[in-house]
């Protein structure tokens, strides 16, 4: 007998009225703003005017290991140890980052978890939800229109049209968008330019969306924002545009964090969504602020790898908005861990504790850098599957042991809740144990000390080594104030390193910064590496091409 596909699971679920899953934290239906159903939006004013749970909330984090073709699980991960609390009698809230669109007709899926431990409704999650990136879209392209039309008019603020930095989004996958040329034709039609777009999730007003406080704050940033540079040489900024009050208003339902629920009724808040191997790879701020409010427990996950999503999560939003983990969760599969070690995808279900030795030195680099670098406590969740043997297993045990972590096997996607109990209880025992996050990096050192530290520290680098253009970037950026600013690390999620191929543990490998650009209305200075775009392709056979919708208005062939 097969087994059902995450959207058959899904739909065949009994869910709970929403207003029902809003009493669960404590609020009314005046409380919550309905689209439909089963989804709301939550005012962020909810956490200044509605008693919470009067104690500070235990924050969990769940990350995982360098993501691989086999699968590790670590948002079905993340649902699932929410649920067993919530079994295990405690109050939990999930807190999760919506899907782009690019990934979901593209290659990676959805971002809802998967068999029984999912968000529901998880097609409605999948596609356009509450309508957020559509928000942040046409607030980007706004701010776009916005330039162009300012060089048209006369140019007052004398912008180098050679040094826009500020591109064009769209929520798809759409390598043809990268490089354009825009404003041919008559003098009617524009200034004539080299133009290009970037993948929505990549907009740093996606970024600015989830470490915003407050609409005041949003406003603030959206400001700062440097979209290009004028002839002397000085940032232009949106404010300098005026163009931030309209991008707010655009956005003014868009910063509502979104409730909606598990398979098992738990509360999940779901808000944001910025690529976390382009930018931090974090829900909002305000969302998991919330989530804190509101709970006791709050299961919150950050994008691909720990080298990249938990060290982002970390060293810039941890940073940025004071929070402090009690507990990580790292997730790995056996599976996965002998792809790393040199095993082809349709060798993996064969046991092979060669290429599993070969390959753990991957969780390990992880493990070592929660332990040692974050000082978090952490457990390694494996996700277990029929083809793993006992042998197996007793090896991923033993080696995380000598790191005083303990391995425990997760069983969410197939039992749901029922599956991460064990995984829960460690959760528990962890978060009481006493810590204080660590950071990679502090702020005053120069840029090139941070982005150094991230790549010898994090990854394993040996040596860093720079563009022209980014030597010169960065010398700019310093003079211009901008030095004390944390770093995005913008590189392949598939390796330690910037070259994907480069599985396992590399370690003193050279890393190539090409180009250092500045989020100002982020907060952050973005260090691009390798290969990595802020505008991906379709595979040659995309998603989409199984996407479909019935008679009866059923979404089919979504995951």
């Amino acid at each position: 007998m097969g087994y059902k596909t995450d959207i058959e699971i899904a739909q065949e679920a009994t869910l709970q009225d929403i207003r029902e899953i809003a009493k669960k934290i404590g609020l009314e239906e005046d409380d919550i703003e309905l689209y439909g159903k089963y989804k709301a939006k939550l005012d962020y004013n909810l956490v200044n005017t509605t008693p919470g749970t009067g104690k500070k909330a235990k924050l969990i984090l769940t990350t995982a290991i360098n993501p691989t073709p086999a699968g590790e699980g670590k948002s079905t991960t993340t649902v699932g140890v929410a649920d067993a609390l919530a079994r295990l009698g405690k109050n939990v809230i999930v807190a999760l980052r919506e899907p782009s669109l690019g990934p979901v007709f593209g290659i990676k899926g959805g971002a809802t978890g998967g068999g029984y431990a999912q968000v529901v409704p998880m097609e409605d999650i999948n596609l356009h939800f509450t309508g957020d990136f559509h928000a942040i879209g046409a607030a980007n392209n706004l701010l776009a229109a916005m330039i162009d039309n300012h060089i048209y008019q006369g140019n007052e603020l004398d912008i180098d049209s050679r040094k826009i930095t500020w591109r064009r989004a769209v929520d798809m996958n759409d390598r043809q968008l990268r490089k354009i040329v825009s404003g041919i034709g008559g003098r009617s039609d524009g200034v004539p330019r080299e133009d290009g777009f970037d993948i929505t999730v990549a907009s740093e007003i996606m970024a600015i969306l989830c470490l915003a406080r407050s609409i005041t704050d949003l406003k603030k940033r959206l400001a700062r924002i440097v979209v290009a540079y004028d002839r002397k040489g000085n940032p232009v900024t949106a404010g300098q545009l005026k163009a931030e009050g309209a991008m707010a208003a655009l956005l003014k339902d868009a910063i509502k964090p979104n409730l909606v629920q598990t398979l098992e009724g738990t509360p999940a808040l779901i808000h944001g969504g910025p690529f976390a191997n382009i930018a931090h790879g974090c829900n909002s701020y305000l969302a998991t602020r919330m989530a804190l409010h509101f709970a006791d427990y709050v299961v919150t996950e950050a994008g691909f790898g720990a080298d990249l999503g938990a060290e982002k999560f970390i060293d810039i939003k941890c940073r940025e908005e004071g929070l402090d983990p009690d507990a990580i969760i790292i997730v790995a599969t056996v599976r996965a861990l002998k792809y790393n070690g040199g095993v082809p995808k349709d060798k993996l279900k064969e046991e092979n504790l060669e290429a599993l030795e070969k390959g753990l030195p991957n969780l390990l680099k992880h493990v070592e850098n929660v332990r040692n670098v974050f000082k978090i406590p952490c457990v390694v969740a494996l996700n277990k599957f029929v083809t793993d043997t006992d042998e197996e297993i007793e090896l991923v045990k033993n080696k995380c042991s000598v790191y005083g972590v303990n391995v425990v096997l997760s069983e969410v996607w197939e039992h749901g809740g029922a599956g991460g109990e064990e995984l829960a209880n460690e959760v528990i025992r962890l978060c009481g144990i006493p810590s204080k996050v660590h950071y990679t990096y502090e702020l005053d050192r120069p840029v090139k000390e941070k982005i150094e530290t991230i790549c010898k520290r994090i990854y394993g680098a040996g040596n860093v080594v720079y563009s022209h253009a980014a030597n010169k970037q960065i010398a700019e950026l310093e003079k211009l104030g901008f030095g004390n600013l944390p770093i995005c690390m913008a590189k392949t999620q598939y390796s330690l390193s910037d070259d994907e191929t480069k599985l396992g543990r590399p370690e003193g490998f050279e890393m190539t910064i090409r180009e250092v650009i500045v989020s100002a209305g982020a907060g952050f200075i973005v260090a691009l590496t390798g290969t990595v775009m802020k505008m991906p392709g379709l595979p040659k056979v995309p998603a989409a091409e199984h996407i479909d919708i019935a008679e009866d208005g059923r979404v089919i062939g979504l995951f």
